[in-house]
Parts: structure tokens; C-alpha cells; sequence
């Protein structure tokens, strides 16, 4: 926890905040917290800045926190992303956020089990918690917006074209293309497919919303792999 990030529920007032569980046990136990000392901390959707321990009672902890700057810039990338596997999932989401990737669709494809779909890991209170700890991870306060789609076809044809409006339109694919592009900071839209890649299919629709295929070169990667090096390679971070 490289971040303590503050919720609207545990504001007491104006300066004053409470957190138990899990954030305030990480503040006793791994960075043996004293009243009086600061750490790292953010109002989730605003400001960064340092807590101070006020009391510590041994359930909860009260801390002064007052925000002075801005969480780091968004990356201006949304991530189209084949739903991967449960397992990989957490560590996906994870590495996405603590990215900046601000807007994530998972998405339906031919090689996804339908298994996949149905797994717990999916709640949406599961799925916060792993934003949450890539939040924590990179020191920023703005979730990302998460979108899941279990409707290929309906979801290129009707949504995707005004979501990736104004962006470029990047579909990494195993395959003799060309070499994605390198250091942007313009808006794009990545469609990143399962382990395999994309059907002829999907590959086909994607490429009738805009979408032009490239290599990453000639190594096929796990998903997990995959996601953050395409990330580091196409965007330039801040």
C-alpha cells in the first residue's frame, strides 16, 4: 500500500477521517504507524496529500488528512480486453490501473469460455477491490470506469465506434503485421484479444469499426504479459 486511500464513508467531518480493517491493520502492522507520524494518502476521486494519526484504539485508527495536489495525469488509453481467465484477472486489473488506464471493457470473444462469465470473481465488489489495490499501488485517487460485455457482435457494432471516436484504433494481433506504434500521448483504443488472439471474425469487425492490426512482434504472450507490455510500448506514461 503505497497509497491510504480515504472513502466518502470514513469522513467525519471536514479533516477528520476513520478507517478499520484491512487499511488500518496494513498502518499498525507493516508501517508501525504513531499517532502524530503521516503517510501517503487521497480522497478517492480527489486530492492527494499525507495523513496524520490522530488516535489509534486498536480496531480503528482517526486521521487528519486535508488534500493539497492533483492524483497523476489519466493515461488517454482505453483498454478493449477479451474477458481473460479468473486467475488472470486480478493481476490484470491490478496492472491496468495502477497504469491510469481510466476506461476498461471486458469483452465477450469466441475462444472465452462461457465458464468464464460466470465465475465470482466477477461481483462488482470484487472487482473495485482489485481496482482499489492498483489505486493503492500507484499512488493515485480516480477509479476506473469498467465496462463488461458478453455480447460480441452488439457491443463493436452499436458501442464501440463512439467509444474509440476520435481515438486511434489499435487491434494487437499474433500475426506478419506491422509494428504497433510507439511513445503516444493522443488518445487510443488497444483491443487486446484471449491467449491466441482474435478470430477471423472478430478480427473482421473490428477492422470494419477502424481498427488496423499490429505486431507486437513475434513472441506470443500471456494475457498478463501481454497487457502491460503493450501498454509501456504504445503509450507514452506520464
Amino acid at each position: 500500500m503505497n497509497l491510504l486511500l480515504l472513502h466518502p464513508d470514513d469522513r467525519l467531518d471536514d479533516t477528520r477521517w476513520q478507517i478499520s480493517g484491512r487499511r488500518a491493520e496494513h498502518l499498525r502492522r507493516v508501517r508501525a504507524l504513531l499517532p502524530g507520524e503521516q503517510v501517503p494518502a487521497g480522497e478517492c476521486g480527489g486530492l492527494l496529500g499525507r495523513a496524520t494519526l490522530l488516535d489509534d484504539d486498536g480496531d480503528s485508527m482517526q486521521l487528519d488528512f486535508r488534500g493539497t495536489r492533483p492524483a497523476p495525469p489519466p493515461l488517454p488509453l482505453t483498454l478493449v480486453l477479451a474477458l481473460p481467465r479468473p486467475k488472470m484477472l486480478k493481476r490484470i486489473l491490478i496492472d491496468a490501473t495502477s497504469l491510469g488506464i481510466k476506461r476498461i471493457v471486458l469483452l465477450n470473444s469466441h475462444k472465452v469460455e462461457k465458464s468464464f462469465w460466470k465465475t465470482p470473481e466477477l461481483k462488482q465488489s470484487l472487482l473495485r477491490e482489485k481496482m482499489l489495490l492498483g489505486l493503492e499501488q500507484a499512488g493515485d485517487t480516480h477509479m476506473p470506469e469498467l465496462l463488461l460485455r458478453q455480447r460480441f457482435r452488439p457491443f463493436v457494432e452499436d458501442e464501440l465506434p463512439a467509444l474509440s471516436e476520435q481515438t486511434r484504433r489499435l487491434l494487437a494481433h499474433p500475426g506478419d503485421y506491422s509494428p504497433l506504434p510507439s511513445g503516444l500521448d493522443t488518445p487510443v483504443t488497444l483491443a487486446v484479444g484471449p491467449e491466441g488472439g482474435w478470430t477471423g471474425y472478430e478480427v473482421a469487425m473490428l477492422q470494419q469499426c477502424g481498427f488496423v492490426c499490429h505486431s507486437l512482434g513475434q513472441r506470443i504472450l500471456r494475457v498478463e504479459t501481454a497487457v502491460p507490455a503493450l501498454t509501456a510500448h504504445i503509450m507514452q506514461l506520464p
